[in-house]
C-alpha cells in the first residue's frame, strides 16, 4: 500500500476543499494500519489533534510549515498530496506553503484547484514554485494543461487530468426528495453556491417571467448562504436586492431562496430533486466548479454560460452552453427542456453517461494509480 499524506483543509470545517479532500481520502482503500492516510489539516489556531491521523498545521504560523515538512520527512509517508487553493494558506496569496514544499523530501503531487490562463503576481511566482517542486500535477480541466505549459513551461507529461469527483446518484430517491421539498408538481431550475454578485442570478430572474408565461409551474431555487466575505462587507444587501427584484417582477410564487448552509447530503438531495441545474456565470475564466461537477455527476441536465470549466465538461454538448448576454437563447432552451418531458429524459440519459466517469470510486482509482507511480520516484528537489 502507498501511504499518502493529504495537505488541505478538512472536515468538519465547512469548506468545499475540505469536503473534496474527505471524499478523495475515503475513495482510496486502506488495507492495513500503515496504509491509513494522515491529513495535514490547515487550521486557524492550535487544533485539538484528538485524531492521531489529523496533523494540524496552523495557517498563519510560517515556522509551522517548515516543521511539518520535516515531520513528514521523518515519517513513513510515501507521497504527499497537496490540495492547492491560494486562499487557504497563510501569507500573501498563500505563500507560506512555499517553505513547506521547499523543505519536503517526499514526492509531491499537487492538485491545482485554481489555474489562471494569464497568471499575475503574486500568484504566478507561487504557482510556478509549487509546480516545479511537484513530481506530478493534477488538474480537473483539460484547458489547465496548456495554461500551465504556456505560463510556466511545465512539461505536459507532468500534468494529469483527473475529473472532479462526485457522489454517486441514487435515482430511486429522486421522487422522495421532490416530495420532501414540495417540488413534486413543479419544474425546478436550481442554482447553488455562496451568494455573491457575479453569479449571474439576475439573468435568470430577468428571463423568468417569459419562461413562466410558457411553463407556468416553473420554480427557480436559489440555494445557499451569502458568502461570508460578502456578508462582512455589505451584510445581506445583495440578497435584499434580489428579493426586491423578485417582488417587483411578480415572481414571488416562482422563486424560493434557501438561505442556509448545506451539508453534502442535503445538497445532493436538492440537486437530485431539480429538473435543470444552472450556472449562469458572466465571467468566463472559472477553471473548476464543484457545483456543476456535482450536477453532472448526479445526472441532472444543466444549462450554463460557456466559462472555462463548463466548456471543458460540456464541450460535446454545445447546445447546453449559452452566452450570458443572449437572453432569448436562455428563454428558448430552458422552455424547450422544461416543456418537453421526452426531451428532458433524453438529456438525463446523456448527462448520466457523462457523469459516470466522475463518481468517486472511479476518480479515487485514478488518483491511487498516480500516487502509487509517484511513490516509486525520487523526490523532486529544486
Amino acid at each position: 500500500m502507498t501511504r499518502i499524506a493529504y495537505v488541505s483543509t478538512y472536515v468538519p470545517r465547512k469548506c468545499g476543499l475540505a469536503t473534496y479532500t474527505f471524499h478523495l481520502r475515503s475513495s482510496i482503500p486502506v488495507k492495513d494500519r500503515r496504509g491509513i492516510n494522515p491529513v495535514i489539516a490547515i487550521s486557524d489556531a492550535e487544533a485539538d489533534a484528538a485524531d492521531p491521523l489529523l496533523w494540524p498545521l496552523r495557517r498563519d504560523q510560517p515556522d509551522d510549515y517548515v516543521k511539518m515538512a520535516r515531520t513528514i520527512n521523518r515519517s513513513d509517508v510515501d507521497v504527499v498530496s497537496l490540495q492547492h487553493e491560494f486562499g487557504i494558506f497563510g501569507g500573501n496569496a498563500g505563500n507560506y506553503i512555499l517553505p513547506f514544499v521547499e523543505n519536503l523530501k517526499k514526492p509531491l503531487v499537487t492538485t491545482f484547484h485554481t489555474v489562471f490562463e494569464h497568471p499575475k503576481q503574486p500568484y504566478a511566482d507561487i504557482q510556478r514554485a509549487i509546480a516545479e517542486a511537484s513530481a506530478k500535477i493534477i488538474v480537473m480541466n483539460r484547458k489547465a494543461v496548456s495554461f500551465l505549459n504556456r505560463s510556466f513551461g511545465i512539461p505536459t507529461e507532468k500534468i494529469h487530468f483527473i475529473p472532479h469527483g462526485t457522489p454517486e446518484p441514487d435515482y430511486d430517491k429522486r421522487h422522495k426528495f421532490r416530495q420532501q421539498l414540495g417540488w413534486s408538481n413543479r419544474k425546478v431550475l436550481m442554482t447553488f453556491g455562496l451568494l455573491s454578485r457575479g453569479k449571474g442570478i439576475e439573468l435568470i430572474l430577468k428571463v423568468l417571467p417569459e419562461i413562466v408565461s410558457r411553463v407556468p409551474n416553473v420554480l427557480y431555487a436559489i440555494v445557499g448562504q451569502t458568502h461570508p466575505e460578502v456578508k462582512k462587507r455589505e451584510g445581506e444587501s445583495y440578497r435584499d436586492e434580489l428579493s426586491a427584484l423578485i417582488e417587483s417582477s411578480g415572481m414571488g410564487q416562482h422563486v424560493v431562496m434557501i438561505d442556509r448552509y448545506m451539508e453534502e447530503s442535503d445538497l445532493v438531495k436538492h440537486i437530485m430533486a431539480c429538473d435543470i441545474y444552472t450556472t449562469p456565470y458572466p465571467g468566463l475564466q472559472q477553471i473548476t466548479s464543484g457545483t456543476l461537477a456535482y450536477a453532472v455527476g448526479l445526472g441532472r441536465p444543466v444549462l450554463s454560460t460557456p466559462y472555462s470549466y463548463a466548456q471543458d465538461l460540456l464541450g460535446d454538448y454545445p447546445e447546453l452552453l449559452i452566452p450570458f448576454e443572449n437572453e432569448t437563447a436562455w428563454i428558448e432552451q430552458t422552455v424547450a427542456l422544461l416543456a418537453n418531458d421526452v426531451l428532458l429524459r433524453d438529456w438525463v440519459k446523456k448527462i448520466e453517461r457523462l457523469g459516470a466517469a466522475m463518481h468517486w470510486p472511479k476518480v479515487g482509482k485514478l488518483h491511487e494509480k498516480l500516487f502509487s507511480e509517484v511513490s516509486r520516484l525520487e523526490p523532486v528537489t529544486g
